[in-house]
């Protein structure tokens, strides 16, 4: 099967998933701010990803890698994190049927772009950068990248993968959702600072390129 093809289905498996999550909670088809958040991660991931990952074939296989770590920290943050969106989506749709929470639709609004603008620039991360994998690794061949998004923060995957975790409960129209933002962030930190660790061990001019760009996650903060 090619990689291509492979990733299709794992897209599609991926939605099915996302719907099981949201509106079997939810306990109804009528669950707007599910249907809403789907079309965004349709719109804003996976039909840009298809044109990145046919002109950089690698980076996709690379992408498609998720879960396959060597090293205990980032398997614990991957599971972390993992189970943070899954969490936000089940309590999510239980919230929209239970009624606990009253979000204003701009704010759902405001949730869905900022999911959106998310995964939008994650795109632009594995564009400007061809070994932003999905697991923690360093090849051959690599080298550092310090422009783009890069300049900005040393992490920018992540980032822009914080920013669309605080909109995800808002466009879910959950205000408890926003719990899971909480251990969200902690995997994120849990796996840069062990990330940087094998990069400033192996990556040649990475302990340079800390110096020169001196947040991690966000800009001026961390």
């Amino acid at each position: 099967m090619s990689t291509e093809v492979r990733a299709s289905a794992l897209t599609l498996v991926g939605l099915v998933v996302f719907g099981v999550l949201l509106f079997g909670p939810a306990g109804t088809f009528g669950y707007w701010q599910g249907w809403v958040f789907l079309a965004v991660v349709i719109l804003s991931a996976a039909l840009p990803s298809v044109y990145v990952f046919r002109a950089q074939p690698a980076t996709l296989e690379r992408r498609m890698q998720v879960g396959q770590e060597n090293r205990a920290a980032q398997r614990v943050a991957v599971v972390l994190l993992l189970a943070s969106f899954a969490g936000a989506m089940v309590l999510g749709g239980f919230d929209h049927r239970f009624g606990w929470s009253s979000v204003p639709v701009a704010v759902v609004l405001l949730g869905d772009v900022l999911v959106a603008v998310g995964m939008v620039l994650s795109i632009v991360v594995v564009a400007q950068n061809e070994y932003a994998a999905a697991n923690v690794t360093v090849e051959g061949r690599q080298e550092v990248v310090s422009t783009g998004l890069y300049a900005i923060v040393r992490h920018p995957m992540y980032a822009v993968s914080l920013l669309a975790t605080v909109g995800m409960p808002l466009a879910l129209g959950s205000w408890w959702a926003m719990w899971f933002v909480v251990p969200a962030a902690s995997a994120l930190v849990i796996r840069i600072r062990d990330e940087e660790r094998l990069l400033l061990q192996e990556l040649a001019g990475y302990r340079d390129y800390v110096h020169e760009v001196r947040s991690r996650l966000i800009p001026f903060v961390w």
